[in-house]
């Protein structure tokens, strides 16, 4: 199964429209992730990430809701430890 991962964009890195990059916090584990699929997204925003990518814009309440979700199914530890 595929899933997306919701998070909160901390700091955009790069502003180069095709490279595009950025530092995405999920509950405490930082990432760089490639924001290019979202041009419009700003530091502080919620946004979903498939494999590197972010792939859509998402509110706070929605992102919460899925973390929850997460810890339910005690997945958040998993993520953890597949932090590089």
């Amino acid at each position: 199964m595929c899933l997306a991962i919701p998070g909160k964009i901390v700091s955009i890195t790069e502003e180069d429209a095709i490279n595009r990059q950025g530092i995405v916090d999920f509950e405490g584990i930082r990432n760089s992730v490639n924001l290019s699929f979202l041009p419009e997204a700003t530091n502080g925003d919620y946004v979903l990430v498939h494999v590197g990518f972010a792939i859509s814009q998402i509110n706070e309440e929605h992102a919460n809701s899925v973390f929850e979700t997460l810890r339910e199914m005690d997945e958040l530890e998993d993520l953890k430890e597949e932090s590089p």
